[in-house]
This record gives structure tokens, C-alpha cells and sequence, in this order.
């Protein structure tokens, strides 16, 4: 089922949609992919900041991650 639904566009919105427009989407097709598209962005944000999250949760991970930091830091020459 489709649903009709009416929007006030800024003038940054109004561009951005004319951009969308121009690359051959009609105007319904732009701000579905528009739609669609913030919800995946959001969607694997919050995916990363939970990988992040586990990451940084991980004893092990964090000690192998200050373990290559020092070995790093012995390759590197004088300063």
C-alpha cells in the first residue's frame, strides 16, 4: 500500500532534491531513495558504535592494540 504524503522543503532540501532530480529520478523516486537511504546511513552507525563498542570491551583486543602502539612507537626513529 502507498501512502501520499506532503513536505515543506527548505531551500537546502529543494536543492538537494532538483540534484536527484536531474540525475533522472522523478520526484516520488528521489525522496524514496532519499528515505531509504538515511535509514540504512543510520542504521549501520549504529552498527559501527556497537563493533566499536564490543571492540572496546575486549581485554584482549585493547592489549594487543597497546602492544603494536609500543612496537610502533620502537620503529619509529629519533625525533
Amino acid at each position: 500500500m502507498t501512502r501520499a504524503v506532503s513536505v515543506r522543503l527548505d531551500g537546502e532540501a529543494e536543492r538537494a532534491l532538483r540534484s536527484l532530480e536531474a540525475s533522472g529520478l522523478t520526484q516520488s523516486e528521489a525522496i524514496r531513495a532519499a528515505l531509504i537511504g538515511e535509514v540504512r546511513h543510520r542504521r549501520r552507525r549504529e552498527e559501527l558504535a556497537a563493533e566499536v563498542a564490543a571492540l572496546e570491551a575486549d581485554e584482549r583486543d585493547r592489549e594487543e592494540m597497546l602492544a603494536v602502539a609500543e612496537m610502533m612507537e620502537s620503529l619509529r626513529g629519533p625525533r
